[in-house]
């Protein structure tokens, strides 16, 4: 059973992500709800209807005809230039920014309620058609039903004109950073606030895992998520201890080493843990939060490059970068999970070591030649020094990396370095 919800869990997040699923949802509601009302047609509500509001029903069949035949055709019209436009979002993002954004913008819940509505308002239309008889009058048409068509149409155009103003909002850099950011934030301090809580129980000190006993991965794809609870659940009962020796977020090979056990385990139970971790072929910022980092800095990596040449936009991304690493300054790095007081889990990390370093890696390959950009890493960098952190150690890898960006930069005037080396010595402790 928990094999199946975790199955099911895994299978609605994927289709979650996909940009037809809230359009074919509400498509499925317009198809029902067309049908409903022609059996409601059938019990005479229309006839009801117009003895009170006469002035709301169609007079003829051939009216109503028109009516939904117009409709129809100016939903089909604007659905369209609506797909374009996201195909224009999509195309111009992966261009000018990175192509890492478009799950994330495939997967925008707005533009795929907008798209389910046009859809589910012209697939009702079209049902509701077939149910007119040209040769019907008034007291026999479904004169709700076409009520309904035509506010769907008038609900249609205020979706529209709002679709319009929110995709032109969407392709602008800054909100799509925001997003980022956002989403990135939420996940962190997640995991912050749970670490905060298990470290009052019990000192984090997980067991030596060198001499564990290992075992492999019989499938391939990215490490996106894992049942903590599923899994705490079998170390009580067969009392084990599990490691995960891949952080999330990477990918895994199939057959390669990817769990270790304390003592040695069957086939069965090494098929049941897999079956709690799941694994995806596309990569989310809520399942994994140093994906915001990565995709931040190829939006900076990409700015300066000669193509597009912004060193505004880098700038801004270094800024997202900046309140990223200091709210990451807060999380340790040891990726032991505490349930009720116990140590059975461990999972992997990206340690804060190699996320610095692999951020200010591109970004040193690419910014080392403009004074301005080199300025704002420093300032970042000596920000990060300030702050409050989890680990003493961090503070020694920030200053390396100060030390590795002064050293590569590469200017042509000694003014900018001497202007650089002197930022960069400001606030370093001897």
């Amino acid at each position: 059973m928990k094999y199946f919800i975790n199955r099911l869990s895994t299978f609605f997040n994927m289709l979650e992500g996909k940009i037809a699923f809230y359009p074919s949802i509400f498509a499925l509601g317009g198809f029902f709800l067309a049908l409903s009302m022609i059996f409601i047609e059938q019990q005479g509500v229309s006839q009801k209807v117009l003895k009170i509001f006469p002035m709301l029903m169609v007079e003829d069949g051939d009216t109503a005809l028109n009516v939904l035949s117009t409709c129809i055709g100016g939903l089909i019209a604007m659905m369209t230039f609506s797909f374009s436009m996201v195909m224009l979002l999509l195309s111009q993002a992966s261009s000018n920014f990175s192509p890492r954004l478009l799950p994330g913008l495939i997967s925008n819940k707005t533009h795929q309620v907008i798209l389910g509505v046009f859809l589910a308002s012209i697939i009702y239309c079209i049902f509701t058609l077939f149910s007119i008889d040209p040769s019907e009058d008034k007291y026999t048409l479904p004169g709700i039903s076409i009520l309904i068509g035509v506010m769907f149409t008038v609900l249609c155009l205020f979706s529209f004109i709002f679709f319009i103003h929110n995709i032109s909002q969407s392709i602008q850099i800054n909100n799509i950073m925001d997003g980022i950011y956002n989403t990135a934030t939420r996940r962190l301090e997640e995991i912050i606030e749970k670490e905060e809580d298990s470290s009052k129980m019990l000192p984090q000190i997980f067991p030596d895992t060198s001499d564990w006993h290992t075992y492999s991965c019989s499938k391939s794809g990215y490490f996106q998520n894992i049942s903590i609870k599923n899994m705490n659940a079998l170390c009580l009962e067969h009392d084990i201890r599990i490691y995960i020796t891949v952080p999330k977020g990477l990918f895994v090979l199939k057959n390669n080493s990817m769990l270790k056990v304390n003592k040695p385990i069957d086939d069965k139970l090494v098929e049941e843990i897999f079956s709690n971790i799941n694994f995806a072929r596309g990569e989310y910022i809520q399942d994994n939060y140093t994906l915001a980092f990565k995709q931040i800095t190829e939006i900076a990596v990409k700015a300066m490059s000669p193509g597009i040449n912004d060193p505004g936009t880098a700038i801004n991304a270094i800024d997202y970068l900046t309140e990223l690493f200091a709210l990451r300054l807060r999380k340790n790095d040891n990726g032991v999970i505490i349930i009720d007081g116990k140590m059975n889990l461990k999972i992997a990390i990206i340690h804060f070591e190699e996320l610095l370093y692999n951020v200010m890696a591109s970004l040193r390959a690419y910014c080392k030649h403009d004074p301005i950009v080199i300025q704002k890493l420093i300032t970042m960098l000596t920000y990060l020094d300030k702050q409050s952190i989890r680990n003493k150690d961090y503070n020694i890898v920030v200053k390396n990396e100060l030390k590795a960006l002064v050293d590569d930069m590469d200017f042509s005037s000694e003014k900018d370095k001497n202007k650089m080396v002197s930022l960069a010595n400001l606030d370093l402790k001897p």
